[in-house]
């Protein structure tokens, strides 16, 4: 393949990382990718730890199975750095983005033998502020495509705005915060 990104969220069961992977994969076909996006968890509950996954290519994509050596890693809650290798296989010159209000340097000494690149960024707080909640898919998925650089922000942005807007059309106040915590996070993440 020409160009295949491959990124693993780790999160937990309510956090919203399957929907930011499939809004995240659903981005990426409206600007002409090839995408699979697709969660992996036991028995659903809130709080339990959940894994997803995107591939994005310029070419099909004929992969069928769980990322194993992941580009990039989103981790949702950074409660599950420690009980969870969340940096297990991660390509060289790849990185991990952790929802945390603690800086990169901070979090390396909790993250075993990694060598690469860190980026944090505080979705909670982006939500809380933004959104009215602690709703930390909307500021990760963000920081995702920050980071990745898998597509143009100005594209994403507009995409995002349409897919809001259908998703909540009887509740703009819900457009705007998400909006919102999609702009901030693209100027808030630390570590690039």
């Amino acid at each position: 393949m020409k160009k295949l990104i491959e990124i693993r969220w780790h999160g937990r069961g309510g956090q919203g990382a399957k929907t930011a992977a499939l809004l995240l994969a659903d981005a990426a076909f409206n600007t002409g990718k090839y995408i699979q996006g697709f969660p992996e968890y036991g028995p659903e509950r809130m709080g339990a730890p959940i894994t997803a996954y995107n591939r994005i290519s310029d070419e099909k994509i004929t992969i069928h199975s769980n990322i194993y050596e992941p580009d990039y890693v989103a981790v949702v809650d950074q409660t599950l750095i420690g009980p969870i290798d969340v940096a297990s296989g991660i390509k060289e010159g790849g990185a991990i983005i952790i929802n945390s209000d603690k800086s990169p340097e901070e979090l390396r000494k909790h993250l075993k033998d990694f060598k690469g690149k860190i980026c944090t960024i505080n979705a909670r707080k982006i939500s809380e502020e933004t959104i009215g909640k602690n709703f930390p898919n909307t500021p990760m998925l963000g920081a995702v495509v920050k980071v990745s650089g898998i597509m143009d922000e100005g594209k994403f942005l507009g995409y995002m705005k349409e897919s809001f807007a259908h998703k909540f059309a009887t509740k703009p106040q819900v457009i705007d915060g998400n909006m919102k915590a999609l702009e901030r996070s693209l100027k808030e993440v630390e570590g690039i």
